[in-house]
């Protein structure tokens, strides 16, 4: 599985991601601009001593990625959706984009895959989940779709 930031903002979030990536073997990408530095000591604190078991990949934008994105399908995770993230037949190869923490995806993403978004049920009071909890929550509804990948 792939797990896709793009232009993350809060360093303890992305290094909370970049554990959960190491602990079940899914590749992290990051789309840039960071709003943090590789080497911020919250974010190295957040994912703990697990950052030389984290596959990181750091793109300059959303097109080079999606370029280098071979095989798998894209989702969107996103508030501006009706399909629910379990509604989704996940496969090994699939990516699943999380927008920053204030702003969420950029429309010329949301755009470009209109079949793509999928949502996590929540109550609309003008914030949702944080960053971290939603990509764990989808992730590991899809690797339980693809029963664990040798993670039991």
């Amino acid at each position: 599985m792939h797990i896709v930031l793009v232009e993350p903002e809060i360093p303890q979030n992305t290094g909370n991601i970049a554990r959960t990536c190491a602990l079940t073997r899914s590749k992290l990408h990051l789309i840039q601009p960071l709003g943090f530095s590789l080497e911020d000591r919250y974010l190295k604190r957040a994912g703990l001593d697990y950052w030389p078991l984290v596959d990181l990949k750091v793109w300059d934008d959303f097109s080079q990625f999606q370029a280098g994105m071979k095989n798998g399908n894209i989702y969107l995770a996103t508030t501006k959706a009706d399909r629910c993230y379990q509604q989704v037949n996940y496969g090994d190869q699939d990516a699943i984009v999380f927008g920053c923490e204030t702003k969420g995806l950029p429309a010329s993403i949301l755009e470009a895959f209109p079949d793509s978004r999928i949502r996590i049920p929540m109550l609309n009071i003008g914030r949702s989940l944080n960053l971290g909890n939603s990509a764990a929550i989808i992730l590991y509804e899809a690797l339980r779709q693809l029963d664990f990948n040798g993670l039991k």
